[in-house]
């Protein structure tokens, strides 16, 4: 029963996730996205409102660490948003960035809060809507001819909270990677000590590019 959840458009209609996610994860948002240095942002009152109609129940929690909506770390700052869609919920997390991208010692409120909007728009992309940017491709699946790879395929047996990890580290390296360091995103994939079925996984999450940073960084 954990793979289904209620219609958001049925009342009392059981309906599968991956029917719901697969709508988002088609969307085409390419209207909606501003590129600043590099990275690629969603609008996300546009983003909100699309997740809203995709499921009326959508809700969005700002976690909290002794007070404070963000966690202190050595001075500068990582905010904490939980996102919930078809009845799951999934945490994302974002540094407060300047305009180089680069942490910021002692953020004001004003960065803060524009981290934190930013990570639940990251966190909606992890529901489906708008990954395909975080992935580094211009279109989403339904915008593009299906190639057929050695690996396709290799997440569908992975358990669903396995594949949040994963999918949540795919994120994280591919804007590692966007930021110019592909080495320190490949010191990240290796310190995760992944199976063989994990990596093979992992690695179709990864756009092209993304995959080669990483055999590039690895030498």
């Amino acid at each position: 029963m954990d793979s289904y959840t209620q219609d958001p458009n049925q009342s009392g209609l059981l309906v599968e996730r991956k029917e719901l996610i697969s709508k988002l994860l088609t969307k085409n948002v390419n209207d909606h996205v501003e590129k600043k240095n590099g990275l690629s942002y969603l609008s996300w009152a546009w983003a909100w409102a699309e997740a809203l109609k995709a499921d009326a129940n959508a809700v969005y929690k700002v976690e909290m660490f002794d007070c404070k909506c963000y966690m202190d770390i050595n001075g500068t700052a990582m905010v904490f948003v939980t996102v919930t869609m078809f009845g799951k919920a999934i945490t994302c997390q974002l540094p407060v960035m300047d305009y180089r991208n680069k942490a910021i010692l002692n953020p004001d409120a004003f960065a803060v809060n524009t981290a934190i909007m930013r990570c639940m728009t990251k966190g909606l992309s992890l529901h489906g809507l708008g990954l395909y940017i975080y992935a580094g491709e211009d279109l989403p699946e339904e915008g593009r001819s299906v190639v057929i790879t050695p690996t396709q395929g290799a997440i569908d047996n992975i358990p669903p909270e396995e594949l949040q990890y994963l999918q949540e580290m795919a994120v994280d390296l591919i804007a590692t990677c966007e930021q110019g360091d592909p080495k320190a995103a490949w010191e990240k994939l290796e310190g995760e000590n992944l199976d063989d079925q994990q990596k093979i996984a992992l690695w179709t999450l990864l756009p092209s590019k993304v995959r080669s940073a990483l055999k590039n960084a690895k030498g």
